[in-house]
């Protein structure tokens, strides 16, 4: 038996990921504005050295700062769009952790409310601080006539085009 005859029977190799196609330039629009962001993200999260957050911890800790009051964990999960449980262990570590306190509610005995502690206000202005001077440096990467440019033209995309 040669060397060349393990090979047929050897799992056919993982199929590539592909990127966007040549010529989709929305598919690649896309593609390099989640990578932009979510290196940005990784990049302000792992920067905070051993107490940092999963990104996922960090946009429930968000939810939470954008609301006007408590949640009930529901809430919190239909705002993250997971699974309930999902969040109860993000919950369970966020309040080791002293960012997120457990409060009765008042209207119903049963159920538990969630709310931001004053270090985990701390910690997501640590955070947003992060992501600014991560932005800062990859706009540092250009000149300041590129910058311009760039701006302007992400303004034109993100103006609403409906009057």
């Amino acid at each position: 038996m040669s060397p060349h005859d393990d090979a047929a029977t050897d799992p056919a190799p993982a199929p590539a990921i592909a990127g966007p196609t040549a010529g989709d330039e929305s598919a690649e629009l896309l593609d390099l504005l989640h990578r932009l962001l979510r290196d940005i993200r990784r990049s302000a999260t792992s920067s905070l050295g051993p107490a940092s957050q999963a990104p996922g911890q960090v946009r429930m800790l968000r939810v939470l700062q954008h609301c006007d009051g408590p949640l009930r964990l529901g809430h919190v999960a239909s705002a993250l769009d997971v699974a309930p449980r999902s969040v109860t262990s993000k919950v369970d570590a966020a309040e080791a952790d002293g960012l997120v306190r457990r409060i009765a509610d008042p209207t119903d005995r049963r159920a538990t409310l969630i709310e931001l502690t004053d270090a985990g206000r701390a910690l997501l202005a640590d955070v947003s601080a992060r992501r600014h001077e991560g932005v800062a440096g990859r706009l540092d990467r250009l000149a300041p006539d590129e910058r311009a440019q760039l701006l302007t033209l992400l303004r034109r995309l993100a103006d609403d085009p409906t009057p």
